[in-house]
């Protein structure tokens, strides 16, 4: 509670030192009389979590890797923060009664258990981990409902669909439009893209993400994620979800209603707004960021995806139609081949090769459980792994 007696929003940041968990640190050090820093975890950037640990003093920090756990409590052990490791003690921060909002910022499918157990808490959830519902939109929906925990979006074109809703009730969504910036390829030729490299691929034109997003972005898969995202939390049909590249990032996407009119979210792109957004709604509060000028926006353009040349794409709509733990195949793939890119384990346009590769060797399983979507990913992998090793080594 501050000085004036308003009561502070706890906060849990999952992932407190990747590009989203950073940029909320921004927002909450812009407003301390709003939040405070409860707990933080991370992978396994240290460093940075001591520092963020010393500027915020959380009652928890918490690292994945348990063999940093000994280095990370003696560099806090003047300060009276409990020191934790490991994922059980990740999944059980999350539930810890004085918070009140989990930021889900870590990357891939590890945020998936955490953000289940923050939800059976009854937790505000402010979702920036898209794989938790591309793995397991089905169970992480249903429990929401039954825990009544909201599920507020971080992502840019999520959080612009959301805002675009805003008031409309019960009127029907006609179609979603999804935006996407085309990344650094976007008019790339295959044969270009053939000889790409990582260090290409992480020079995104206009967002700043973590290297995996990153790469994510270039191929597109990051956009067909987003598909499955949202049709998880709007309740609209992948058929009614329309992909748009729009290479200025202005638009960050709309949502078009039975009537034929379009309501659209448009902003500098700047995570911090729909990170701010998420941790205040319903309420807007003000902000330092930078501020969308029209009369300087001259160009506002938008085109089609080219499926051919961003497979990946074409193979989230895909796993999306066919449903069950196909969506979990998919994101465990391409988790490993990106990783493989990213190491000079093969190839750009390999990446789609060893996706669809997995996802037609995988076990269909069409009403899984939680067990089996822990199971098909373990699977998943492993087909993945063969096929990098069979062809790429």
């Amino acid at each position: 509670m501050d000085i004036q007696g308003t009561v502070k929003k706890q906060i849990a940041i999952l992932g407190s030192t990747g590009s989203i968990g950073t940029q909320t640190l921004d927002v909450v050090r812009a407003n301390p009389d709003r939040f405070e820093v409860y707990a933080i975890s991370a992978n396994r950037s240290i460093d940075l979590l001591i520092r963020q640990a010393r500027e915020f003093h959380p009652e928890v920090v918490c690292i994945a890797d348990e063999s940093l756990y000994q280095p990370l409590k003696e560099a806090l052990i003047d300060l009276p923060i409990k020191v934790w490791a490991g994922a059980d003690a990740i999944a059980e921060m999350v539930t810890m009664p004085s918070i009140d909002i989990v930021v889900a910022a870590m990357v891939g499918y590890a945020g998936l258990r955490p953000t289940m157990e923050a939800i059976r808490a009854g937790k505000t959830i402010a979702l920036a981990n898209k794989e938790t519902l591309v793995v397991a939109g089905d169970i992480i929906c249903r429990l929401a409902q039954q825990y009544h925990a909201p599920i507020l979006p971080v992502d840019s074109e999520h959080s612009a669909i959301f805002q675009s809703l805003a008031g409309e009730q019960n009127n029907e969504i006609e179609k979603i439009l999804l935006t996407a910036s085309g990344g650094p390829f976007r008019t790339f030729t295959r044969e270009q893209m053939a000889h790409v490299t990582a260090a290409d691929a992480l020079k995104h034109p206009n967002w700043d993400m973590g290297a995996k997003i990153t790469i994510d972005s270039a191929s597109m898969m990051n956009k067909g994620f987003e598909v499955i995202e949202a049709k998880w939390l709007f309740g609209v049909e992948v058929d009614r979800i329309e992909v748009l590249v729009h290479p200025q990032s202005i638009v960050h996407s709309a949502v078009q209603f039975r009537d034929g009119a379009v309501k659209a979210q448009l902003g500098a792109p700047d995570m911090r707004l729909p990170i701010q957004y998420a941790l205040t709604y319903p309420e807007r509060l003000p902000s330092d960021f930078p501020r969308l000028d029209l009369l300087l926006t001259h160009d506002l353009s938008f085109e089609k995806p080219d499926l051919e040349r961003f497979p990946n794409l074409a193979l989230a709509y895909q796993a999306t139609r066919r449903g069950g733990n196909i969506p979990c195949v998919l994101n465990a793939a391409n988790e490993v081949a990106n990783l493989a890119f990213r190491r000079g384990q093969c190839g750009f346009l390999q990446m789609s090769d060893i996706i669809a590769d997995t996802m037609a060797k995988a076990e269909y399983i069409a009403a899984p459980t939680y067990e089996d979507y822990v199971a098909t990913d373990t699977a998943a992998r492993q087909i993945a792994e063969a096929a990098i090793c069979k062809f790429y080594s």
